[in-house]
């Protein structure tokens, strides 16, 4: 009975009835989406002794972490008797019946070309940087009588969403967050409510809502999506200079702020491309490794840190662990919507682009209402600096030089 998840699933958890290809899970943080995926592998990979499943996560990293080896993944819901092999050097599962999933990355469409697939399951589709791998699966979901697709995620106003939610063939099934309360740890529900609860993004995060742009907003989706590009090596060639912008957060713990960590990059024709989000919540050592790894990955020429927001802290703790890397810290004269307005208008004139999906980048861009009073999040005001660097800053621009074949930045 502990293994019988029919007995102790939701509804909402369970595979629906009917002859459907699609089963869309719409669901909050923490409502139990993770396990409903891999329950439903498991089931998949018993009932169909030598079947062929994809695994695809927003990462490689989260494929391996969430559903092979998480706390509802795979691995640990196994039941005796049918216990799968992880072979994490060749991104496998093997279960004593042949059956096997292989893990994939949203980054990385291209490993979903040629591989064909009985079923497949889906983790927070609407995070991956590049939805275009979502369509190379479903051309290799083609062996069996009837191929079928389970997706997780938590909504977000983007066209794949929509669309999917539109599809004839695609079940939509709904969850909330409070759903799965007692399952949660009472201070995530006391730390996350009182941050969240009754605000917009609350709506989508906690109630599974797919809100449409928020009114007094800088960005909207629309804007974001026209003006989006796919990074290709022509792109990632024609890159003339790239900055690390940097909002620091001087505390740490659950409930800290996030440092935003944006690497932006400018090309040859003067528009910007916005290519990495390293944003992460730790203490200053974490988040200054993590912006000096972002600073050599992308062999970047500047980290831009706001000067009176901690830009000199910055600028310690990034020289104390690397004192090669160059840092410029910018300081900000005007509010935060009059330093965030140029930048939006940049965006309106088509003249930045982001190189793929940056889910919750792009959350805070279309939910902040600066006349709102709104305090300005951490990875919009690291956004805000890095563009500002490359394309406002009237100083830098002086030592900016093009040239018709510009050498290689990105190490794409």
């Amino acid at each position: 009975m502990l293994h019988d998840w029919a007995i102790w699933a939701r509804d909402n958890q369970l595979p629906p009835p009917g002859e459907w290809t699609k089963w869309l899970m719409l669901m909050g943080r923490g409502a139990g989406k993770t396990r409903s995926g891999s329950e439903w592998v498991t089931e998949k990979a018993r009932d169909y002794p030598g079947c062929r499943i994809a695994v695809v996560a927003r990462t490689a990293a989260d494929a391996r972490d969430v559903i092979a080896e998480g706390e509802s993944g795979i691995l640990a819901i196994a039941s005796p008797g049918f216990v799968p092999e992880y072979l994490p050097s060749k991104r496998r599962i093997v279960w004593p019946n042949g059956s096997m999933a292989t893990l994939y990355s949203g980054e990385k469409p291209d490993q979903l070309r040629g591989p064909q697939h009985h079923f497949a399951l889906c983790d927070e589709l609407a995070s991956w940087k590049y939805p275009e791998a979502f369509d190379m699966l479903m051309f290799g979901l083609r062996l069996g009588e009837h191929p079928q697709v389970a997706i997780t995620t938590t909504p977000r106003p983007i066209p794949i969403i929509k669309e999917l939610i539109k599809d004839p063939t695609c079940v939509v099934v709904k969850g909330t967050t409070y759903e799965n309360r007692a399952n949660l740890a009472p201070s995530f529900f006391s730390h996350i409510l009182r941050k969240y609860e009754g605000t917009r993004l609350g709506r989508q995060e906690l109630m599974a809502e797919i809100l449409d742009d928020n009114p007094g907003a800088l960005w909207s989706r629309d804007l974001l999506e026209a003006t989006r590009v796919t990074g290709t090596p022509d792109l990632f060639r024609s890159l003339v200079r790239v900055v690390v912008g940097v909002d620091p957060e001087a505390s740490s713990g659950d409930e800290s702020a996030e440092t935003g960590i944006i690497v932006a990059a400018l090309g040859v024709n003067g528009h910007g491309y916005i290519i990495d989000d390293r944003t992460i919540r730790g203490s200053p050592l974490e988040w200054g490794r993590a912006a000096i790894a972002a600073y050599h990955l992308h062999q970047a020429n500047l980290i831009v840190p706001e000067k009176n927001q901690g830009g000199d802290m910055v600028t310690y703790v990034i020289e104390s662990i690397d004192n090669t890397v160059a840092i410029r810290p910018v300081h900000a004269s005007h509010s935060k919507q009059a330093r965030a307005e140029p930048i939006s208008a940049l965006y309106e004139q088509g003249r930045v682009h982001h190189v793929g999906m940056f889910a919750e980048l792009e959350d805070q861009m279309c939910e902040w209402v600066p006349s709102a009073g709104m305090a300005s999040p951490d990875r919009l005001d690291a956004l805000v600096w890095a563009l500002y660097a490359l394309m406002l800053d009237t100083d830098a621009a002086e030592n900016l030089v093009y040239t018709e074949e510009p050498e290689l930045i990105s190490p794409y």
